[in-house]
Protein backbone atom coordinates (compact mmCIF):
# COMPACT_ATOMS: atom_id res chain seq x y z
CA UNK A 1 0.00 0.00 0.00
CA UNK A 2 1.32 3.41 -0.95
CA UNK A 3 2.02 5.90 1.86
CA UNK A 4 0.41 9.36 1.51
CA UNK A 5 2.80 12.16 0.72
CA UNK A 6 3.73 14.76 3.31
CA UNK A 7 1.67 17.31 1.39
CA UNK A 8 -1.44 15.08 1.49
CA UNK A 9 -1.01 14.50 5.22
CA UNK A 10 -0.68 18.22 5.97
CA UNK A 11 -3.68 18.98 3.76
CA UNK A 12 -5.80 16.36 5.50
CA UNK A 13 -4.88 17.82 8.91
CA UNK A 14 -5.25 21.48 7.91
CA UNK A 15 -8.66 21.45 6.18
CA UNK A 16 -10.64 20.41 9.28
CA UNK A 17 -8.88 23.12 11.34
CA UNK A 18 -9.73 25.81 8.78
CA UNK A 19 -13.36 24.65 8.71
CA UNK A 20 -13.56 24.72 12.50
CA UNK A 21 -12.03 28.20 12.64
CA UNK A 22 -14.57 29.58 10.15
CA UNK A 23 -17.59 28.05 11.87
CA UNK A 24 -19.38 30.29 14.41
CA UNK A 25 -18.67 29.02 17.87
CA UNK A 26 -20.59 29.12 21.12
CA UNK A 27 -18.34 32.08 22.00
CA UNK A 28 -19.77 34.29 19.23
CA UNK A 29 -22.13 37.20 19.91
CA UNK A 30 -25.42 35.91 21.34
CA UNK A 31 -28.64 36.33 19.41
CA UNK A 32 -30.71 39.33 20.47
CA UNK A 33 -33.20 36.92 22.07
CA UNK A 34 -30.36 35.86 24.41
CA UNK A 35 -29.70 39.44 25.48
CA UNK A 36 -31.37 41.93 27.80
CA UNK A 37 -31.51 45.71 27.57
CA UNK A 38 -30.77 47.43 30.88
CA UNK A 39 -32.04 50.96 31.56
CA UNK A 40 -30.22 52.49 34.54
CA UNK A 41 -31.67 55.60 36.19
CA UNK A 42 -29.88 57.46 39.01
CA UNK A 43 -31.42 60.37 40.92
CA UNK A 44 -29.98 63.18 43.00
CA UNK A 45 -32.80 64.85 44.88
CA UNK A 46 -32.98 68.56 45.69
CA UNK A 47 -31.87 69.55 49.19
CA UNK A 48 -35.43 70.49 50.15
CA UNK A 49 -36.97 67.19 48.97
CA UNK A 50 -38.71 65.62 51.95
CA UNK A 51 -38.24 61.98 52.89
CA UNK A 52 -41.99 61.52 52.37
CA UNK A 53 -41.75 62.84 48.80
CA UNK A 54 -38.73 60.64 48.06
CA UNK A 55 -40.62 57.62 49.46
CA UNK A 56 -43.60 58.54 47.23
CA UNK A 57 -41.29 58.62 44.20
CA UNK A 58 -39.72 55.26 45.06
CA UNK A 59 -43.19 53.76 45.51
CA UNK A 60 -44.35 55.20 42.19
CA UNK A 61 -41.27 53.92 40.33
CA UNK A 62 -41.58 50.44 41.85
CA UNK A 63 -45.23 50.34 40.73
CA UNK A 64 -44.34 50.78 37.05
CA UNK A 65 -43.68 47.08 36.32
CA UNK A 66 -47.30 46.32 37.27
CA UNK A 67 -48.52 49.05 34.92
CA UNK A 68 -46.22 48.54 31.92
CA UNK A 69 -46.02 45.04 30.43
CA UNK A 70 -42.88 45.95 28.43
CA UNK A 71 -40.83 45.89 31.65
CA UNK A 72 -39.18 42.47 31.92
CA UNK A 73 -37.52 43.01 35.31
CA UNK A 74 -36.96 45.78 37.83
CA UNK A 75 -34.85 46.48 40.88
CA UNK A 76 -33.74 49.49 42.83
CA UNK A 77 -31.59 50.53 45.76
CA UNK A 78 -30.02 53.43 47.59
CA UNK A 79 -26.39 54.41 47.08
CA UNK A 80 -24.10 52.49 49.43
CA UNK A 81 -20.61 52.79 47.98
CA UNK A 82 -17.66 53.37 50.33
CA UNK A 83 -15.75 55.07 47.47
CA UNK A 84 -17.61 58.38 47.90
CA UNK A 85 -17.90 58.90 44.11
CA UNK A 86 -21.68 59.08 43.77
CA UNK A 87 -21.72 62.87 43.16
CA UNK A 88 -24.91 63.12 45.20
CA UNK A 89 -26.82 60.50 43.20
CA UNK A 90 -28.60 58.57 45.93
CA UNK A 91 -31.18 56.29 44.28
CA UNK A 92 -30.55 53.77 41.50
CA UNK A 93 -33.28 52.07 39.48
CA UNK A 94 -32.60 49.27 37.01
CA UNK A 95 -35.33 48.58 34.46
CA UNK A 96 -34.80 45.59 32.17
CA UNK A 97 -36.33 45.10 28.73
CA UNK A 98 -36.16 42.20 26.29
CA UNK A 99 -35.91 44.48 23.25
CA UNK A 100 -35.51 48.03 22.05
CA UNK A 101 -39.17 47.88 21.06
CA UNK A 102 -40.09 47.25 24.70
CA UNK A 103 -38.05 50.29 25.75
CA UNK A 104 -39.75 52.30 23.00
CA UNK A 105 -43.10 51.26 24.49
CA UNK A 106 -42.01 52.16 28.03
CA UNK A 107 -40.65 55.67 27.48
CA UNK A 108 -43.85 57.34 26.18
CA UNK A 109 -46.19 55.08 28.19
CA UNK A 110 -48.74 57.16 30.16
CA UNK A 111 -47.72 55.54 33.47
CA UNK A 112 -44.06 56.41 32.86
CA UNK A 113 -44.95 59.96 31.80
CA UNK A 114 -47.04 60.36 34.97
CA UNK A 115 -44.03 59.23 36.99
CA UNK A 116 -41.78 61.75 35.18
CA UNK A 117 -44.19 64.55 36.14
CA UNK A 118 -44.07 63.41 39.77
CA UNK A 119 -40.28 63.23 40.03
CA UNK A 120 -39.21 66.24 37.93
CA UNK A 121 -39.94 68.97 40.53
CA UNK A 122 -37.77 67.33 43.22
CA UNK A 123 -34.81 66.04 41.19
CA UNK A 124 -31.62 68.07 41.18
CA UNK A 125 -29.88 65.74 38.72
CA UNK A 126 -30.55 62.51 36.87
CA UNK A 127 -28.27 60.14 34.99
CA UNK A 128 -29.65 57.57 32.54
CA UNK A 129 -27.58 54.88 30.82
CA UNK A 130 -28.76 51.97 28.71
CA UNK A 131 -26.74 48.92 27.74
CA UNK A 132 -27.16 45.41 26.35
CA UNK A 133 -26.11 42.41 28.42
CA UNK A 134 -26.15 38.67 27.92
CA UNK A 135 -28.76 36.76 29.90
Amino acid sequence: MKRPSLFSTVLLLTVPVVILMSTPSAQSKPAESDRLLRHVVLFKFKEDASEEKIDEIVTAFTALPDKIDAIHDFEWGEENSPENLSKGLTHCFLVTFKSEEDRATYLPHPAHQEFVKLVTPVVADVLVADYWTDK
